[in-house]
């Protein structure tokens, strides 16, 4: 049956009523002006002093759309296997796209692009990805749409070079690059402008740069990558309040305190975002540097592949996530005194040098792909890391590798060592960068 409900604007706020029949009132559209006014009166029009009939049943010959409605298209699609979002902007109008961050699986992008009549016009990466491989090259050979990246990017394959400030065309829909140095020396963001709508932007594509409740890691960028990120997040906080940033992440180990959104303002960022917050550069520069998250698992395999330099694609994990079992102390002990199963510490380099567990052979999780020939093929590989959540997706990694029984230690050596249970120590006069352990699975 036919919706007849009609709003009415009132002195008190909107009120909803059914139409009591449906006549010439039921398909009109009253723009709202002062309150009190009466509609225009015409044959069976409602006849009430103090409201104004919005009907959704006006046909669009009543209430044309605005022109600025249909001119641009924006998608935000979330990745959960590693915490990454990619874009894609459009025209509506002139039925170009670009799409931005794209990841390893192209199909939901060109399906979009499929069903909604676009063609593919750019394809750019705000950086080079250390925790998921990028679908760009593989998208660019499905499309012959050249990669677009800053023109700082070392890589070794072509590519179209990005420059500071450089406006990108989709019909009206304007895209403009800002050099955002920090977390890689390549990073950009992607200001988007709708003139139709506004002549100033009204969004932000960030990267890795600004995250909400976070900004990126520095340790990827260089030996003044994290002064860089101070200057390249008040670049963007020269953006108006109401300026919305969509990040390329939502969570994972490029940051070590985004809150879990996928989006924000500038606003919101400049109020509560705790490292926009820090009062100096130099208090930024020190918190920024002095705790990290471990690098991403297989970030080495990821980072070379992603560069031109390795196919190395294989190093993500796949859905589904093979099955790891977690065992506990007791049931671990026996098995490596026995030396049933081989201990395996995913941990970064400081970690195992402060303490580790005694017969442990030591490959942190970034590198695990690329030095997997160490792993004998014929073992049972346990695998540990500080609490049991980084030594989880190792050891769905070595699944996945074809490793037919590989298990994972619950608790970590924090577990083991809590227990009172022998450990090698190293110098730990000299604690260096604290290592922030990331909660979630990326």
């Amino acid at each position: 049956m036919m919706d007849r409900r009609a709003f009415f604007a009132t002195a008190t706020g909107l009120l909803a009523r059914p139409l009591a029949a449906e006549g010439p009132q039921t398909g009109k559209v009253y723009r709202i002006g002062l309150l009190g006014t009466a509609p225009p009166s015409s044959s069976g029009a409602l006849n009430l002093w103090d409201a104004l009939l919005i009907s959704r049943l006006a046909p669009l010959t009543e209430s044309p759309v605005p022109p600025y409605l249909v001119i641009m298209y924006f998608k935000q699609i979330l990745n959960e296997d590693c915490g990454c979002s990619s874009y894609i902007v459009a025209s509506r109008a002139s039925h170009e796209c670009a799409l931005i961050d794209s990841g390893l699986d192209i199909q939901p992008y060109l399906d979009v692009m499929e069903d909604r009549g676009m063609t593919l016009r750019y394809i750019i990466d705000t950086h080079l990805h250390a925790d998921h491989v990028s679908g760009n090259r593989r998208l660019s050979g499905e499309t012959g749409v050249p990669v677009s990246l800053h023109e700082a990017a070392d890589v070794l394959y072509p590519f179209e070079k990005l420059h500071d400030r450089q406006k990108l065309e989709l019909g009206p829909v304007v895209l403009e690059v800002l050099h955002t140095p920090g977390h890689r020396p390549e990073s950009v963001s992607l200001l988007i402008t709708n003139p139709p709508r506004s002549p100033l932007p009204s969004m932000v594509l960030t990267g890795d740069c600004l995250f909400v409740g976070d900004v990126g890691r520095p340790d990827f960028g260089g030996p003044d990558a994290a002064a860089q990120q101070y200057d390249s997040n008040r670049r963007l906080l020269g953006l108006e309040d109401y300026v919305e940033v969509f990040p390329a992440h939502f969570e994972g180990s490029c940051g070590k305190g985004m809150c879990g959104r996928p989006s924000s303002t500038i606003g919101f960022e400049r109020r509560f975002n705790p490292m926009l917050l820090l009062p100096t550069k130099e208090a930024f520069v020190r918190e920024l540097t002095g705790s990290r998250p471990a690098r991403p698992l297989n970030m080495e395999a990821i980072v070379a592949t992603n560069r031109g330099a390795a196919p190395m694609s294989w190093a993500m994990l796949r859905h589904p996530l093979a099955h790891v079992p977690d065992v506990t102390l007791d049931q671990a002990r026996p098995k490596i005194d026995g030396g049933e199963w081989w201990l395996l510490d995913v941990r970064e380099d400081e970690e195992w040098q402060r303490m580790h567990i005694p017969g442990a052979h030591h490959i942190p999780q970034s590198e695990l792909a690329t030095r997997l020939a160490e792993v004998p093929s014929n073992c049972v590989p346990l695998v540990v890391c500080h609490s049991g959540v980084r030594s989880h997706r190792a050891a769905q990694f070595l699944k996945q590798t074809d490793f037919p029984v590989v298990y994972s230690l619950a608790g970590g050596t924090a577990g083991w060592h809590g227990a009172g249970l022998p450990v090698v120590s190293g110098d730990t006069s000299q604690t260096g960068i604290r290592l922030t352990e990331i909660v979630g699975l990326h």
